[in-house]
């Protein structure tokens, strides 16, 4: 189903026709596990965030905020991660139920010997660029010049392909690893310009500096894939389909929830991360609707052929040996059903 949504619709008309796409789809990828006969679970789960707590994770409070775990029978508790590598390590150890992965850490993860599966996207288009100095015009102005990376494997093959879509020659850019420090960076003038996601850092490097650039990874010829993903291991899967789907269903309607009021969602964030800042929040999800919706057209979806164009876009930019195996990798059983419409505030 296409449900078509220009850029002048009403917000409220585009989840609207999300929630109507979800019902309409329903994508098959693996039989991931055991039967689901859609019994209440009535447990507690733990969920695993792979970041600092930012705009693109406020569908995930709003679900907990708003009683939607509860309703579906799971009692939700959100996790800080303390470093970058802390999800992988403890979903794989069984110390979490759920956990947010950027998705080319779920392929890495998988390539180690990790039995990790995907079961709904948080993020639904790539959120990683390359912010630059004022001065540089476009991608092809990197060479010869520095480049700071967080010294992650995506991270080059996200300049490689930026580089390399605007018909430049990535080998001539000087690169350099700065961690996540890519804001301060570019401040400093540092470097020319540094790999980071435009969600967070990319509005982070505006406020600072007004008039830099981002060069999306999506605009330069990488497949819109989905960037952040929530992940389980498979023997949970087999063992625990229901608690899977109340899981997901939940943070579907969380996400739908965000979708129509933003400015609420921002605040169940901030009401339960107090350090958080209201105004960037906001200012995040300003721009985050297409992320949320992305392809598919509805919060979670995910897209089996733009799955596998990923998979082989990750192996050809060299963070993978061999494409991922997206039908082991993936299951759409549950972000893609039907949704009911139950986000009332």
């Amino acid at each position: 189903m296409i449900c078509p949504v220009s850029r002048h619709a009403t917000l409220a008309g585009q989840i609207a026709c999300a929630l109507l796409a979800a019902g309409a789809i329903a994508l098959g990828l693996a039989a991931c596990g055991g039967d689901d006969d859609g019994a209440r679970p009535d447990v507690d789960a733990t969920l695993l965030l792979d970041f600092t707590p930012n705009g693109v994770h406020a569908g995930i409070y709003s679900a907990v905020a708003r009683g939607y775990d509860d309703a579906e029978g799971v009692a939700l508790t959100i996790r800080q991660p303390s470093s970058s590598s802390d999800a992988v390590k403890l979903l794989a150890a069984g110390r979490a139920d759920f956990a947010v992965l950027d998705i080319h850490d779920l392929a890495l993860a998988r390539e180690l010997g990790n039995d990790l599966v995907a079961v709904m996207s948080i993020a639904q288009r790539p959120l990683a660029a390359i912010l630059a100095q004022p001065d540089v015009a476009g991608p092809r102005d990197l060479e010869g010049r520095r480049v700071g990376v967080t010294g992650l494997p995506s991270d080059e093959a996200v300049l490689r392909s930026i580089v390399e879509g605007a018909g430049g020659e990535p080998d001539r850019v000087r690169v350099t690893t700065i961690g996540f420090n890519a804001v301060a960076a570019l401040v400093a003038r540092r470097v020319s310009g540094a790999t980071a996601f435009w969600n967070v850092e990319g509005l982070a490097l505006e406020r600072e500096r007004p008039g830099s650039r981002q060069f999306r990874v999506e605009d330069y010829g990488a497949p819109a894939y989905p960037e952040l993903v929530l992940v389980v291991r498979r023997t949970f899967l087999q063992d625990e389909p229901d608690v899977v789907r109340a899981t997901v269903d939940a943070l579907r309607r969380g996400y739908a929830f965000t979708l129509t009021d933003p400015d609420s969602s921002a605040s169940d964030l901030v009401d339960q991360v107090p350090d958080a800042s209201r105004e960037q929040i906001v200012a995040q999800l300003d721009v985050l609707t297409k992320v949320f919706l992305g392809p598919t057209g509805h919060p979670g979806g995910l897209d089996e052929d733009v799955l596998r164009r990923w998979a082989r876009w990750e192996a050809r930019f060299g963070i993978t040996r061999e494409p991922p195996d997206v039908a082991q990798a993936f299951t759409t059983r549950y972000a893609n059903a039907p949704l009911d419409d139950q986000t009332g505030g």
